[in-house]
């Protein structure tokens, strides 16, 4: 079998996986900002990293998986003050920061659970680690590369260039980011444009507040990464993961602060995602196209022909290289959700003909198990080729029809060896349940539930314009007896999960 190799997006280059210590693993994923729902462009991220996290453990590396939760909330751009994302939705839903916080991690836990990925060895908050930022602060200012002014403090990046290479991940230069950096509030107590917040003092109406040697105030978005990656895997670890639209300034910056602080960047190997993208332009909300998970699971978005199952989304997702644009469309949903169908179909018949007894193996279809044989052998090769999950499922793909001969007894047992056979039978279920986390779907009709949820809503909704309130609250609370959750949301929509 081939040796792991994998993309590192600070070399640019292919390299042998070799951990820092041998048969164990440290990976670091940057999870959400908790602050709305996950949608679609989320999803990407955190099914490419449970599928390396179910590879490492396939391999028989013992992994620590850290993936953080970003509850103090980080600005929408660098600079600009007291725009907390948290704070900022808290007052819009009328909750405590905290209670917000709690909503949208049970969302995002019930969303992964959904996906079946398996969950993380440690999940750190941010606001559980002020101390141990505050901490990274002051050796950052000890040490000369950090500066306060009016109760914030900020990482001088020009100076930390004139010794280090700051942009070495993303491939920015230095000299153009001192110069085109754009002017945003707080732009007049930097240093230099380039300069990023390590800790805010903050206005009278930010509500998350902790108390620091500079100010009351809130901690950058950088540093929690950074603190909490060096606390539960070391200074120098094996792997840091998240999306391709954090390699700037995100992880530039952690590199930055990790450097000074540990006097080495923090991981071996940076692995990065690429996005999901709609009709070419990313997801996001200036665009106006966002797809919420539980939107993608109920049909109710007008870019949604109908509802796709979450293992649906999964496949769909895996069927492209993990550093590929994914381009979303309902036609490409559609064909995902046929091709799972007929994958865990296949996985189906094997589980029944493992159980067949009293088969004489002749061995006699030389040609046959010299095929199944090297298509079940290149699926290694190819999850060691840097994850390549897209021919993992060409090859899962090419041995259905075998599959389905066996079946339908246009080819007999006894053609194959006794090896070929059970290394068919448990190979082909283990890279499609274990290794890809692909499961078979609920029974029943999904679009006759969906519809009939559908029909309750706008019952609920007619009754609730004519104040025929007891009608309205009736169907939500009936519908949550039976673990179906209502969510009325600030444009008049109404959305809906399984509790």
């Amino acid at each position: 079998m081939s040796q792991l190799k994998v993309l590192n997006s600070y070399s640019r280059k292919k390299e042998v996986f070799e951990p820092i210590t041998a048969g164990h693993v440290g990976m670091y994923v940057c999870g959400p900002t908790v602050s709305g729902e996950s949608h679609l462009g989320h999803a990407r991220p955190y099914i490419t990293f449970d599928v390396i996290y179910r590879y490492l453990m396939h391999l028989g590396y013992k992994v620590r998986y850290v993936r953080n939760i970003t509850d103090a909330g980080h600005f929408e751009e660098e600079g600009r003050e007291a725009e907390d994302k948290i704070s900022k939705k808290a007052l819009i839903e009328k909750l405590e920061p905290m209670e917000l916080v709690q909503k949208y991690t049970n969302l995002f836990h019930w969303a992964m659970k959904q996906f079946n990925c398996i969950e993380p060895s440690i999940e750190p908050t941010a606001t559980g680690h002020i101390v141990e930022q505050i901490e990274m602060i002051k050796k950052i200012i000890e040490d000369g590369y950090a500066y306060e002014v009016n109760g914030s403090v900020y990482f001088d990046v020009k100076k930390y260039a004139e010794k280090y290479e700051y942009g070495k991940l993303s491939g920015r230069i230095i000299d153009d980011l001192l110069e085109t950096t754009r002017d945003l509030e707080g732009q007049e107590e930097k240093r230099n444009r380039a300069d990023f917040a390590l800790w805010k003092k903050a206005p009278p109406e930010h509500i998350m507040r902790w108390a620091s040697p500079w100010s009351q105030g809130f901690p950058g978005w950088h540093i929690e990464c950074s603190a909490m990656s060096t606390k539960y895997l070391g200074e120098w670890f094996d792997i840091h993961g998240g999306g391709m639209d954090l390699l700037f300034p995100h992880h530039e910056s952690e590199i930055a602060q990790s450097t000074i602080c540990n006097k080495h960047q923090p991981a071996k190997y940076w692995i990065h995602n690429n996005m999901i993208t709609i009709n070419g332009k990313k997801m996001g909300k200036s665009y106006n196209n966002v797809i919420r998970l539980t939107e993608m699971f109920s049909g109710n978005n007008p870019m949604l022909e109908k509802a796709y199952s979450p293992m649906t989304v999964r496949f769909f997702i895996l069927q492209t290289h993990y550093r590929s644009t994914l381009d979303f469309s309902n036609e490409a949903l559609i064909a995902a959700e046929k091709g799972l169908k007929r994958l865990m179909e296949a996985c189906d018949t094997l589980q029944k003909l493992e159980q067949s007894n009293s088969i004489d193996f002749t061995g006699s279809n030389i040609e046959l198990n010299k095929k199944v044989d090297t298509l079940l052998s290149d699926l290694d090769d190819f999850m060691n080729d840097d994850f390549n999950t897209a021919k993992v499922l060409a090859n899962l793909f090419d041995l259905v029809p075998t599959i389905n001969s066996v079946k339908d007894k246009h080819i007999a047992l006894h053609e194959f060896s006794k090896t070929t056979f059970e290394s068919l039978t448990s190979k082909f279920r283990h890279y499609v349940e274990n290794v890809l986390g692909l499961k078979s779907e609920p029974t029943g009709n999904v679009g006759m539930l969906n519809g009939t949820i559908q029909l309750l809503i706008d019952i609920r909704k007619e009754a609730k314009s004519k104040k025929d309130y007891a009608t309205s609250d009736k169907i939500r609370l009936q519908l949550q007896q039976y673990g179906i959750l209502l969510k009325d949301e600030k444009d008049g929509s109404v959305s809906w999960t399984t509790a």
